[in-house]
């Protein structure tokens, strides 16, 4: 079985090199930060109080920080670079019209997620009319085993990321999260058969969400689509069609642009 340190959540820098200290500094923000404190991010990377305000102001300086009232932000440098992801930015060059239909289709929350170890990033959500909370957001982590789009992706993983995942344990998030391995390997398979994957009040009580992978040139699932709402009034199965067929139709675009997604 494959350790999970083989697929981290969060590989880890090396403190010891200047470029592990600013990596760790980077690391350390959150998807919901709006400003962090110096203090607060000696808490999260370990560094020493000196280290960390050369590293941070090397960082302020280069653009990669910004630093107003003595909170700590990414730069508008690091937004710029992201978008340069060649992967990800063809990919979502290619998938936000798909979505976009779908989201007027269903009037729910629609989610464009990869997998990065054992985890699925959201590179994409787009809220519904009628929004609802969802734990996602853009930018932000959450595990494989309890979401409809990272079992969609977890469903076409090799076979030592999904040992990963449950070596690292499936943790309960709701009454609901499927916690034991046969009943999640069991759901993997149908959706390799059925091409949809479901979430029903696994990750947040109360919601719902029918998921599919995306697949490239070469057969790999590079990404998975997904649309979550309340379960009072989203309906997961008999949106299943519609996820289906704008998984597959990013799939056809992107295997006419081999090129452009490697």
């Amino acid at each position: 079985m494959a350790s999970p340190d083989q697929f981290p959540r969060h590989p880890g820098p090396d403190a010891s090199t200047v470029l592990g200290k600013t990596m760790l500094v980077l690391r350390a923000f959150t998807p919901d930060d709006r400003g962090v404190t110096l203090a607060e991010l000696g808490r999260r990377t370990g560094l020493a109080k000196g280290t960390l305000h050369r590293v941070c102001g090397d960082l302020v300086a280069a653009g990669m920080l910004e630093r107003r009232d003595d909170l700590y932000r990414l730069g508008r440098l690091m937004f710029e670079l992201g978008m340069r992801a060649s992967v990800e930015r063809d990919l979502l060059e290619v998938a936000n019209p798909f979505l976009e239909e779908l989201r007027a289709e269903v009037n729910e929350t629609v989610h464009l997620g990869v997998r990065d170890g054992i985890e699925v990033v959201y590179i994409a959500k787009l809220g519904g009319r009628r929004q609802v909370a969802v734990p996602s957001r853009t930018g932000g982590r959450l595990g494989l085993y309890c979401t409809a789009v990272g079992k969609a992706l977890l469903a076409h993983a090799p076979k030592d990321v999904l040992d990963a995942v449950v070596e690292s344990g499936l943790d309960r998030h709701t009454a609901r999260t499927v916690t034991a391995p046969g009943i999640l390997a069991r759901q993997l398979a149908q959706v390799r058969a059925t091409g949809v994957s479901y979430e029903f009040e696994e990750s947040r009580l109360g919601l719902v969400c029918v998921g599919a992978p995306v697949f490239d040139l070469d057969g790999e699932a590079v990404a998975a689509v997904s649309v979550a709402g309340p379960v009072t009034r989203f309906n997961p199965q008999a949106n299943a069609d519609r996820v289906r067929a704008t998984a597959r139709g990013i799939s056809a675009t992107l295997a006419r642009r081999p090129s452009r997604v490697e």
